[in-house]
Parts: structure tokens; C-alpha cells; sequence
């Protein structure tokens, strides 16, 4: 591997002589699906307006963690308008990686890596790199660059094939950063040495000399190709401060978190500035602009710095430290509250303008600024922002089924909200640091220590004394080699902690005499996380150099820092409680010899990377509920837990004596069980290292519906039963029934209505309803209303019809009652005096009568059987039924 060494003299080059603008041919999405297949994705094409795959400048892929899709965001639209399905990182965090030319994945939980060609799409590849955090990926134009933060190795890919790009850069292990800026450099901060260092990408070889070669393939068969160039070296802080980087157009920002400067390192000129910040401080990425915003998320509070002066001081409402680092663009400032899902907005005096807000956003947004646009996303959310140049936001929906390509896996249902986060609690000075220990060298001592606690709010550094000196130290580094010393005296040394209260009390090392006799250093390490959350960590037998070695100091490495875990008395491993160590994160280890006068041994080689892990968190938010129109069934719904450093592979759902074990989403329908049970559900989530705690929930299943009759009424025709209706947890549909074949009705759970019914009838009403378990039934019984009709003859004005309806006369008088339904004297019964009530019964075709002007010219040839003298016949001609005078109210005789 190639050394990391440069002077500070060295130019910084701009490479910026090659873009990769042009757009190529168009390819139609039957070639997509051909050549990602051995990635694991499936490419949903453009849509209707383009149909192929294209490069396009304002635009930006975005990933959804649910759906385990990366969708391209088109920022003059709002809209998306190609998708990549990835169902192998569903659930997983991936990185997301972009340019014009390429996009480049990789999934945080596995460490796979891979790439496609937004123009061509003639190549596309997969490479492996440790998972977990603490391992990145750059990218800009023709150059990628895989960043081992934790073994301090920086190697460039060539972004086609992902092979290597000639040999990599090696830095002391524990470094940060690895941005490109504006001009096409790749800035690398070094902690534990207090330096940036600037690359430059090599050329990529041919690509005659890669077609057709694999992932892991040699470049060429001629000539190794030339590797990136480590150009610069400029020192910006003591060693063993924290450093935190952020690139500029030309340059680099850099955090000293130790004490507070920030450093801008542009061409040849370097400026630093003070800053009162109340607390670790974090910087964007890469800021766009001459401002540069300083994060301070335990204060809430945001800094604009510009030329080496502060524009910009205000403050962030809310509370907690959630705050991500805020993002400078066009006059104003974005900051993301993670445990709101709010993203603040702010113009350049720090006035508060419209906030964004994102609902159950379920982890950090991402913001990210790309050809004139801001976007916004919210991994785990189905929507994102675009933020267009007027700060003008729009909503975009990353699951909206309208590119080609089919339709997209559907969407799961949202879990219940997370419960409410535990109150922030009070803030005082932090406590003594831990295990302190000394350990002496040639001419110099190692003091090492554990984290102090810091007793609600961050500590931003440690204070360690001795030897007539003082020195600062990174909350993250909690070691310091002390030079200097004279061998043969005798050193103590005291280390305290410092937050935004002020400092914590002291606590002193043990004594320790340099020397030249110091032990050789173990040579080699072996580190292995086990599934109960420890790692093991092992070494060789140290060479004592002729005295008895007394202890073995272990100390873990991570991006950006190192800390003590512990020291090894008897024998050479040494067991890294569970817990100690960030599930997920890489960790690298390094071990010191120490012998029995208390000199210890140079730091050995550096382990490979591991991530610890441990079984998955308890699974949160479980839901269960009824599934309606389904018997037997419930549906259960929950969130995802912390995978823990290894990706969740399943959840088992146990319920009724049975399991069911999901692999794809956080949901499961489950069926099988008896009507109306009230049914218990634990879910689990499961890793490499086993089944995590379980969540509980209960629902009941759909149980057959129960009615209650209220009340019921009639009318002659009509009758209306009121009722009510306990759906069992379903959705129930309702009907009515009658007797005598009343007919029926379908409608309303609470009253339905029966018409056509025969008057003074005795009917019983059969409500009936029904729902996916089945059906229940209750009756009532009602009698219809009586129908009754008014003789009608009314006198003319002259002569004989004036006075034609005042009695019976022979002749044919109106209003007469017969046995029969003709008008036969010999059957008459009698006369109803005009105005007569008469009960109605029936009706019965007869001869047909006609009442001239004595009833409105009514003629019929219907014959109405009433109750006079029995059950008798009036001439429907001569007798006006209330409710219409509509014979057909009646039924047949």
C-alpha cells in the first residue's frame, strides 16, 4: 500500500477537466432489466415522457428504507421518475452515492457496494466492504473512492467496475472525512495527528483495458495503473483533538471540537477563528457558499461563519440535541431536527422563515444540494422535498405508482408512533474519568483512560496534567502520548472531564518511571465479535525483552477516535463486555504491552475492523387489529427495532400456538382462528445473533354480528323496524324480511322499511345482518294499519242531480253495498251515506261502474270489499281510499 506522506508545499490540483455531462444514447428499459439483474435490482423506467434511462443534472436519487427502493427525484418536476428496486437491502440503511454519471449504493448493514451507469448502463458491479459504520463512499465525475475510516485506508475504485485504481493511501487508523469539494479533491482529516490531508484521483485506465473484466479484475493486462496522489499535508490542530470537516468550493472547513477553531485551509491560505460555542460542534458535509453554518446541537444553536467572522448566531426552538449539522444554501439555513422531523428554516440574519415538516419521519433526513436544488428525504418516509432556488418547497412522492415498469411492491401500512422520548435530565458537571492509567516509554509515558460520565450534556473535552504540563484532549481520543520525559524520574499524571457546566473532578494515574527496557509490542491482533454483544479480542505472547510482562492495555479504534476498553492480566485475550462498544459501528483494536516496572510497549499492529452485535432490540409499536371482512383473521403491524449490527433477517409472529415468520416488511396477516377470539401476538425480530425481545399486542377476530330490535311502526302499507347492530369488529350488511310473503328490503344497520303490505295484517319482521363470520337474526312482530275509504257522491247543481246522492233511490243510486261485485238489486246489502268511513280490505274485478259528476267522473271496473253488515262490495267508482286513493294499496280478495 502506498505511504500517506506529503508536504504542505505540494499543490492541490483542479481536476476538473472532464465531465461527464454528455447524455448518450437512450436506452429502453428491457436493456436496464438485463444488465442490473446480477445486482438484485429491478429498474421501474422513466415514465410515459421518456420511457428510457438518462442522465439528468437536476435530479437526485433518494433512498426509501421500507420499500427498499432508490428513486430518482427530477427537481423541476417534484416528481419520480425512475426507480431501482433493491429487495435485498429492504429495511437496511444504505448510503447513497451520486453524480450525473453514476449512482453508487451501499447497504450499512451487509457492506455491499454497488454501482450502475446512468448513460450507458454497459457495466455494472458489486464489491464488499466491512459493514456497519465507519466505511464511506466518494464520488465525483470519473473518480470513487471506498474511505476505511477505522483502518485509516483510503482506495479509489474505478466507479464502471469498482476494481481498484493502483494502490492505496494509508493514514494512522481513526480518521474522518473523505469529501470531495468543488474542485474535485478528496479532503481526509487525521485526528490523532491533527492534519487534512488532499488527494487527487488518478486517471482511470482505458476503457478498452476494462471492458469485459469482472469486479476484482486486474485493470489491464500492461502497466499497473497510476494511483491517487496524496498532494497535501497541513497541520490544523495539536494531535488528539476531534476534527470534523466540511468541504468547501476550493478547500476545506475544518472543526476543532476540542477547542472550539475552525480552520478554513483554501490554495495557500489557512485562517482560523474562535468560536463561543457552548458544546461539540458538527459541520455539513460540504457547504455550498461562502458561509459556513457550525452546528451546536445540545445548545440548539447555529453559527454562520464567513471570512473569519461570525454572520450569523440564533438559536433553534425545540428541545433535545437531535439537531443534525445545518446546511447553508442560497441565503438561508436548513436544519434538521431528527427527533421532530422538522426541518428549520432560517434566512442569513438567523429569522426564523416556514419550517418543513415531515410526519413519523422514523430516523435522521438527509439533505443534500444538487444543481440548483435542495433535496430533502426522509429514508424511512414515503415522501420527500424539493427546495428550488426561491425556496419554494413541493412534496414528492417516492411511492407514487405512475413511472413504467409495473407496479411497485405495495406499500406497508404505517406502524403505530414510537412512544414519546424520556425527559432530557438535568445537566451538571460531568464525573471523574475512568480506569486511568499510565504506562511509561522510552523517554515518555501513555496515559489512557475511559469515558467520564457525562451527566447530561456532551463532554468536549479532557483536560490531562503532569509533568509541569497541561494538555487538551478530544472527548473522543481519551489517550495521550506524553514526549519528553526524562528517563529514570518517576510521573503522575491527572485527567478530568469538561462540559458546558465546567470541569469534573480529577482523578490521577498511577505512578510510572520512563525507561529504555519497554517491551517489544504484540505482533499481532485478533478481534472477533460474538453474538452476545462482546468481542473477543487476542494477541501473541508480547517479547518482555527479559522481564515478566504484568498487563496488556486493549484499546478500540473508530472513526475519528480511540478509547481504552480494558487491560488483560492473566493471559492474551481480553473479552469486551457487551454493551461498551456501538452495535453497528467498526471498531478496529491495538494492544500494549506493559511489564512489571509499568513500561509499556509501542502500540501493536492494528486488527482487522469488526462490528459489534448482539440480538435485535425489542420490537416497538406492535399493533393488532381486526381484519374486517375476513373470519378468523387479524392483521399486526409494527416497527422496525435497532437491528443491533446485524441485519434483521426475519420476525417470527407467534399467535394462537402458531408462528409465522415474516422476511419482507413489518406486517403479517394471520388467519386460522375461531369466530370472535380474542387472539395474543408476540413479534420478534431476528439477527445472526438470535430472536430479540418480544413485542405484545392482542386483537379479536371478526365475531358473527348481534341485533337488538329497538322499536317498530306501520302504516297501512308500510312497516319500519329499528334496530341495532354490534358488527362484531366487521363490517355488517343489514335486511328485512315479512311474512306472507311481505317481500323484502337490504339497506341501513339501524332502520329498514317495508312497503306493499296488505292492510290489518299481522306480519312478523325478520331483521337479519351478516358480516364476514356470518349471520344473525332477530323478529318482531307488527300488525298493519287499517285502510280505510270515504263513500263519496257529491249533489250536481240543478234539476234532478241536486238532489241525485241524499238517499237511496231506485234506479242505481251511488254509494250502494252489495254481496257481489255487480249491481244486482236482488244482492244489495245497502247505501253508505255520502261521507261514510268504510274499512277496506281487499280488492275484487267487477262489473265496471261509472260515477259521472257525482265523484270526479270516476270509473273502475275494481269493486272494494268493506266492512258493512260483514265483509261487502262498494263500486270502487263510488268509495275514495285515504293515502292517494290508490286502489293498488289494496291487495287482491
Amino acid at each position: 500500500m502506498a505511504s500517506a506522506k506529503a508536504s504542505s508545499e505540494d499543490a492541490v490540483t483542479d481536476r476538473r477537466g472532464k465531465r461527464w455531462r454528455g447524455r448518450g444514447g437512450l436506452v429502453t428499459i428491457g436493456t436496464v432489466l438485463a444488465l442490473v439483474a446480477g445486482l438484485g435490482l429491478t429498474v421501474l423506467g422513466l415514465g410515459a415522457a421518456d420511457q428510457a434511462v438518462a442522465s439528468f443534472d437536476a435530479a437526485s436519487w433518494v433512498w426509501s428504507r421500507t420499500k427498499g427502493e432508490a428513486a430518482r427525484v427530477n427537481g423541476v418536476t417534484a416528481r419520480v421518475d425512475t426507480r431501482v428496486d433493491v429487495p435485498r437491502a429492504r429495511g437496511h440503511q444504505v448510503q447513497v452515492t451520486q453524480n450525473d454519471r453514476f449512482v453508487i449504493l451501499r447497504d450499512v448493514q451487509t457492506g455491499v457496494v454497488s454501482t450502475m451507469d446512468l448513460v450507458s448502463l454497459k457495466e455494472a458491479a458489486t464489491a464488499q466492504t466491512t459493514s456497519g459504520l465507519g466505511v464511506r463512499v466518494a464520488l465525483d465525475e470519473d473518480a470513487a473512492f471506498i474511505i476505511d475510516a477505522v483502518q485509516g485506508e483510503v482506495r479509489q475504485l474505478d466507479p464502471r467496475t469498482l476494481t481498484p485504481v493502483g494502490q492505496s493511501l494509508r493514514f494512522p487508523p481513526g480518521i474522518t472525512g473523505g469529501v470531495f469539494d468543488g474542485k474535485g479533491n478528496l479532503w481526509i482529516a487525521v485526528p490523532s495527528e491533527g492534519t487534512v490531508s488532499v488527494i487527487t484521483p488518478a486517471p482511470l485506465p482505458d476503457e478498452a483495458a476494462t471492458s469485459g473484466s469482472g469486479a476484482g479484475s486486474a485493470a489491464g493486462a500492461g502497466k499497473a495503473a497510476a494511483g491517487p496522489a496524496l498532494v497535501r499535508t497541513e497541520s490544523v490542530a495539536p494531535g488528539n483533538h476531534d476534527l470534523t470537516i466540511s468541504t468547501l468550493e476550493s478547500g476545506v472547513a475544518v472543526l476543532n471540537r476540542t477547542t472550539n477553531e475552525l480552520t478554513t485551509v483554501r490554495d495557500a491560505a489557512k485562517q482560523t477563528v474562535e468560536l463561543p460555542l457552548e458544546g461539540p460542534g458538527s459541520l455539513p458535509a460540504h457547504t455550498e457558499g461562502d458561509v459556513i453554518p457550525v452546528t451546536v446541537p445540545d445548545a440548539r444553536r447555529v453559527y454562520g461563519v464567513s471570512q473569519g467572522r461570525t454572520t450569523a448566531d440564533f438559536p433553534v426552538p425545540g428541545d433535545g440535541p437531535e439537531l443534525q449539522a445545518a446546511v447553508a444554501w442560497e441565503g438561508f439555513f436548513y436544519v434538521a431536527d431528527e427527533s421532530t422531523g422538522t426541518v428549520h428554516v432560517f434566512d442569513q440574519a438567523g429569522r426564523v422563515r416556514k419550517d418543513i415538516g415531515f410526519t413519523d419521519p422514523g430516523g435522521p433526513l438527509e439533505l443534500e444540494v444538487r444543481e440548483s436544488y435542495l433535496f430533502i428525504n426522509a429514508p424511512s418516509a414515503s415522501t420527500a422535498r424539493v427546495v428550488d432556488g426561491a425556496h419554494t418547497v413541493r412534496v414528492v412522492d417516492k411511492y407514487a405508482d405512475d413511472v413504467l415498469g409495473g407496479d411497485p411492491p405495495p406499500t406497508p401500512a404505517d406502524p403505530p408512533p414510537p412512544p414519546p422520548k424520556p425527559k432530557k435530565p438535568p445537566v451538571t458537571k460531568p464525573g471523574a474519568p475512568r480506569a486511568v492509567r499510565a504506562a511509561a516509554g522510552d523517554a515518555q509515558v501513555r496515559v489512557t483512560w475511559q469515558a467520564a460520565p457525562a451527566n447530561g450534556a456532551p463532554i468536549t473535552r479532557y483536560v490531562v496534567e503532569g509533568a509541569e504540563r497541561t494538555f487538551p484532549v478530544g472527548a473522543n481520543q481519551r489517550s495521550l502520548d506524553v514526549t519528553g520525559l526524562t528517563n529514570g524520574e518517576t510521573y503522575q499524571f491527572t485527567v478530568r472531564a469538561v462540559n458546558q457546566k465546567g470541569e469534573g473532578p480529577t482523578r490521577t494515574s498511577n505512578a510510572v518511571t520512563p525507561t529504555a527496557e519497554v517491551p517489544d509490542a504484540p505482533t499481532a491482533v485478533n478481534a472477533e465479535a460474538k453474538p452476545d454483544g462482546t468481542v473477543v479480542v487476542s494477541w501473541p505472547a508480547a517479547n518482555g525483552q527479559g522481564l515478566e510482562i504484568e498487563r496488556y492495555a486493549v484499546t478500540a479504534i473508530s472513526e475519528g477516535g480511540s478509547s481504552p476498553v480494558g487491560e488483560a492480566k492473566d493471559g492474551t485475550s481480553f473479552t469486551v463486555p457487551g454493551g461498551q462498544l456501538e452495535y453497528g459501528k467498526q471498531y478496529a483494536f491495538t494492544v500494549v504491552a506493559v511489564n512489571e516496572r509499568g513500561a509499556g510497549s509501542k502500540a501493536s499492529p492494528v486488527s482487522a475492523s469488526v462490528v459489534p452485535f448482539t440480538r435485535p432490540g425489542r420490537t416497538e409499536g406492535v399493533d393488532a387489529a381486526t381484519v374486517g371482512d375476513r373470519p378468523g383473521t387479524i392483521r399486526v403491524s409494527w416497527a422496525a427495532p435497532a437491528d443491533n449490527g446485524r441485519p434483521i433477517t426475519r420476525y417470527v409472529v407467534a399467535a394462537g400456538g402458531r408462528t409465522t415468520e415474516v422476511t419482507d416488511g413489518t406486517g403479517a396477516t394471520l388467519e386460522g382462528f375461531g369466530e370472535g377470539e380474542t387472539v395474543a401476538v408476540e413479534v420478534r425480530a431476528v439477527n445472526e445473533a438470535g430472536p430479540g425481545e418480544p413485542g405484545s399486542a392482542t386483537a379479536r377476530t371478526v365475531a358473527k354480528p348481534a341485533v337488538t330490535i329497538t322499536g317498530s311502526s306501520a302504516t297501512f302499507n308500510s312497516a319500519t323496524v329499528t334496530f341495532t347492530v354490534d358488527a362484531g369488529g366487521g363490517t355488517a350488511t343489514c335486511s328485512i324480511s315479512a311474512s306472507d310473503g311481505g317481500g323484502t328490503a337490504t339497506g341501513s344497520c339501524t332502520s329498514l322499511q317495508l312497503t306493499g303490505l296488505k292492510p290489518s295484517t299481522a306480519y312478523t319482521f325478520t331483521v337479519s345482518a351478516r358480516n364476514a363470520a356470518g349471520e344473525e337474526s332477530k323478529t318482531r312482530e307488527q300488525r298493519t294499519d287499517a285502510l280505510f275509504g270515504t263513500a263519496t257522491c257529491n249533489n250536481g247543481r240543478n234539476g234532478d242531480t241536486a238532489t241525485y246522492c241524499d238517499e237511496d233511490r231506485a234506479g242505481r243510486n251511488g254509494n250502494e253495498i252489495f254481496s257481489v261485485t255487480r249491481q244486482d238489486n236482488g244482492r244489495q246489502v245497502g247505501w253508505a251515506k255520502p261521507g261514510t268511513r268504510l274499512e277496506a280490505y281487499c280488492k275484487k274485478q267487477g262489473e265496471e261502474v261509472y260515477a259521472y259528476i257525482y265523484n270526479n267522473d270516476k270509473r273502475s271496473t275494481w269493486w272494494i270489499q268493506v266492512n258493512y253488515e260483514g265483509k261487502n262490495y262498494i263500486p270502487f267508482a263510488w268509495l275514495n281510499l285515504d293515502g292517494g286513493d290508490n286502489v293498488n294499496d289494496l291487495p287482491t280478495c
